[in-house]
């Protein structure tokens, strides 16, 4: 009688659930004739929705990991220790995930914990990068006033946000691959196609995020997509397997629904005087008007990278209006007739120098061209002789094929400078590029007891120009390289400085006063960048090591 119930039951379940079926396990017996568990697997006419669950739930992996890193940007920057510790973590909890799912997998072989995780794994991809965005706009205010304490818990609530959808994504592949093998025969084929379309989805997971919908959308509407997505899938799994849970799977969308519309809305900074904020491809971008001035803030915001006061004034030297000083450390007369500007921003030094030699043919490459927009919306940048030109610095300057006065080089991306811009080839592409009288001028960071940066990048350009200066900017921990297609000599500057005609622009005046008060001995090393090796990461990173060791993260520079 009971195996009759038995029987009755399992056709009972495969009549209500018609995406289960029960395998002969259940029925034979292991090895010294103890019964073995009951299994079940997906039928082989709904592998079909296993294997998009799959690719969507590859697809999300990918785009969670991009978009908490989008979000680290806006508070920590995009240097390489950011990547590595979003990479890192990623990859420990994929591995815990891999783990705790395959043996869940086995305790539980059945579709619908299979689709709850994956119900799951959406609602907590969206909840709690959401919550990673609210934790990061109070890391942002706290770093801005260097509080430590604050910036440390935000942090870890980071790590915590991240460690449950990945977590709950990382049991998605074994487990699929428990419910779609139907004989031992198949284990390897079907793994390997479940392997394969996850990291199909993965590649989708990888482009789409970055190049498509973080521009379009930002950051928080990424996660809300990406997640709500995977979150419908495990739903309709549930509903295809399991009625009683349909009803109560509902809820999650439900619950979901006010945590998105309280979450995403406002900006994602909240800097006194911001007028403008957005998400590029490259960069998190904001504009802050203090007094009567704008200025460009990326990412982290420790930095301005480009500014612009009405009517165009310049009430101080600076990083930009030093850069005018380049071309004097030749001998008198100094002609300027064509510059190129690799590191555009908002256009700071192509303004300058317009208003100080007139309407002069000058070429402006940024690679962001969300910041060219910007620059234009709130810097003024209008000026009809400044070609705007968006792209990478080093291959759009081998596409133009102008001689130039000077080239100015500011491409910072806080702390970093891209390495592929520091290295011999490049400033021997740079050299072809200049007039007779040639100048290239470089901004370059450094710590107040640590120039060892400089020195690299000074024998680097040594090994190309037979003459190098630097000038320290006051007030900054920048230093601008200056190096010459001609032998020059460092008192060239102040007898430029005395012979300036007295119709000057004031700028003019101010930026090679200030340079002549700033030379400094220039110092090399033993360390040249090449294309082959360029060790720039490893050295800011020492340099920055360092400063905070010895300073302190009060040290560190703020907005003013």
């Amino acid at each position: 009688m009971s195996f009759v119930w038995v029987t009755a039951v399992n056709h009972l379940r495969q009549l209500l659930h018609p995406a289960i079926i029960q395998t002969n396990s259940e029925k034979g017996r292991g090895k010294g004739g103890l019964r073995t568990a009951p299994t079940y697997n997906i039928c082989v006419t709904n592998r079909k929705y296993l294997f998009m669950t799959v690719f969507v739930a590859g697809m999300s992996t990918l785009a969670i990991e991009f978009t908490t890193s989008r979000m680290l940007q806006t508070v920590y920057g995009t240097s390489n220790i950011v990547w590595a510790n979003v990479i890192g973590l990623v990859l420990l909890f994929l591995t815990v995930g891999y783990f705790v799912g395959g043996r869940l997998a086995d305790k539980r072989p059945y579709p619908q914990t299979f689709y709850a995780l994956v119900a799951w794994a959406g609602f907590s991809g969206v909840f709690f990068l959401l919550l990673t965005s609210v934790l990061l706009k109070t890391a942002a205010s706290a770093l801005a006033a260097v509080n430590v304490g604050a910036i440390a818990s935000s942090l870890v609530g980071v790590i915590l946000a991240l460690a449950v959808p990945i977590t709950l994504l990382g049991c998605i592949s074994p487990f699929a691959i428990r419910l779609a093998v139907q004989d031992v025969s198949e284990v390897g084929r079907i793994s390997g196609r479940i392997y394969a379309i996850s990291t199909w989805g993965s590649l989708l997971g990888t482009y789409l995020p970055v190049l498509l919908v973080i521009p379009l959308a930002g950051s928080r509407l990424t996660a809300l997509i990406f997640g709500g997505i995977l979150l419908l899938v495990g739903l309709g799994g549930l509903w295809l397997t399991q009625a009683r849970s349909r009803i109560a799977a509902l809820l999650l969308p439900i619950i979901l629904l006010p945590v998105a519309l309280a979450w995403t809305s406002g900006g994602i900074k909240a800097y006194e005087g911001q007028i403008f904020e957005a998400e590029s491809a490259y960069n998190y971008i904001q504009v802050v008007r203090q007094g009567e001035c704008n200025y460009l803030l990326l990412n982290e915001g420790q930095a301005y990278h480009s500014f612009y006061c009405d009517g165009g004034a310049v009430p101080r030297a600076s990083v930009w209006s030093i850069m005018l000083a380049a071309p004097y450390f030749n001998p008198t007369p100094v002609e300027i007739e064509r510059v190129a500007v690799i590191g555009l921003a908002a256009g700071t030094i192509p303004k300058q120098y317009t208003r100080v030699f007139g309407p002069i043919a000058i070429d402006g490459i940024e690679l962001d061209g969300d910041i060219v927009q910007a620059g234009i919306d709130y810097f003024a940048l209008t000026d009809p002789n400044i070609n705007l030109i968006v792209g990478d610095g080093r291959y759009q300057l081998n596409q133009l094929n102008h001689q130039y006065d000077v080239i100015t080089i500011d491409a910072y991306k806080v702390p970093y400078i891209p390495w592929h811009l520091t290295t011999q080839e490049f400033f021997e592409e740079v050299r072809d590029r200049l007039t007779v009288n040639g100048v290239v001028a470089m901004n370059v960071g450094r710590a107040p007891e640590d120039r060892s940066l400089i020195a690299a990048m000074t024998s680097t350009l040594q090994t190309v120009y037979p003459t190098v200066h630097a000038i320290d900017v006051p007030g900054s921990l920048n230093t601008i390289l200056v190096a010459t297609v001609q032998p020059t000599a460092p008192e060239n500057l102040a007898q430029n400085l005395v012979q300036l005609d007295s119709t000057a622009d004031p700028l003019l005046q101010m930026a090679l006063e200030t340079a002549v008060a700033n030379q400094v001995p220039i110092n090399s090393s033993d360390v040249v960048f090449t294309d082959e090796r360029a060790p720039v990461e490893t050295i800011i990173d020492s340099l920055v090591l360092r400063y905070l060791l010895q300073e302190g993260v009060g040290g560190l520079p703020g907005v003013e």
